[in-house]
């Protein structure tokens, strides 16, 4: 439970913060808003709602929070062209992706719905160039060990290089998206996929990576993640090394309307 405090001297009564409250945490008596017993979540909904700033959350840092950006002063043609412009990019530069850039990444991740806003995602950011180097071949280490995995390896070797970078593709950066449940992690990775495209570099989602993560000793003790935190996404990153010039073509959508 989150520690929710409201300014009764503040609170003007109009019961938004009430309205608002999923799980009916809040409500109101003698016109003012108070906090009842049990069933918060910490989602944050009546410290962004209240219109007079009578609600606080103080284990929080809620510094540089009153700045916000509705999705509807995006025009929707130019968003909906974004997101079906962007690419799964495997062909990057050498140039390294900067702290700035991977922070950016971290903010729009940790900003990604979580059910019941538990928030148990963890982020694994992989730079290092031998680490990157022993990843990759890690990859491959676990998928000669996985008999079933047996005719993709196969495929791999037969490629003209030999399978020679098939996981990371040369990649400056890998983040790892961990969550104890894997639609927490993939939605995380979602958000920091189109940021990552905002920025500008180019990325893909790498599950035969991560497959390798959730079954290498080695990873798992890189990565660092707690008990019950597997990894759930993996993102291959760096600055990109290609240029799209117009949309694929794509199937009609298959859709059931009810």
């Amino acid at each position: 439970m989150e520690n929710i405090t409201i300014d009764r001297d503040k609170c003007i009564g109009c019961g938004e913060c009430a309205a608002d409250c999923v799980g009916r945490h809040i409500a109101l008596k003698d016109g003012k808003a108070y906090v009842r017993e049990g069933g918060c979540i910490g989602c944050g909904h009546c410290y962004a709602i209240c219109p007079v700033g009578a609600v606080d959350m103080p284990d929080c840092d809620t510094s540089g929070l009153d700045r916000i950006l509705n999705f509807t002063e995006i025009e929707p043609e130019k968003l909906l062209l974004a997101l079906k412009s962007r690419r799964t990019v495997r062909r990057f530069t050498d140039e390294p992706v900067s702290d700035e850039l991977v922070n950016m990444l971290l903010e729009a991740g940790r900003y990604s719905p979580t059910g019941s806003n538990f928030q148990l995602v963890h982020f694994a950011v992989m730079r290092d160039k031998e680490n990157l180097r022993r990843a990759e071949a890690e990859g491959m280490r676990v998928f000669k060990a996985t008999p079933w995995l047996a005719p993709q390896v196969e495929e791999m070797e037969s490629l003209p290089d030999g399978g020679k970078d098939f996981f990371l593709n040369g990649a400056t950066c890998v983040i790892v998206v961990g969550a104890n449940h894997r639609i927490d992690a993939s939605i995380s990775a979602s958000y920091m996929e189109i940021m990552a495209q905002s920025l500008g570099l180019g990325v893909y989602f790498c599950n035969y990576f991560n497959y390798a993560a959730k079954h290498s000793e080695w990873l798992q003790k890189l990565f660092a993640m707690p008990e019950g935190i597997r990894p759930g996404a993996t993102l291959v990153l760096g600055h990109t090394d290609v240029k799209y010039r117009r949309l694929p073509p794509r199937d009609a959508a298959k859709v059931v309307w009810c």
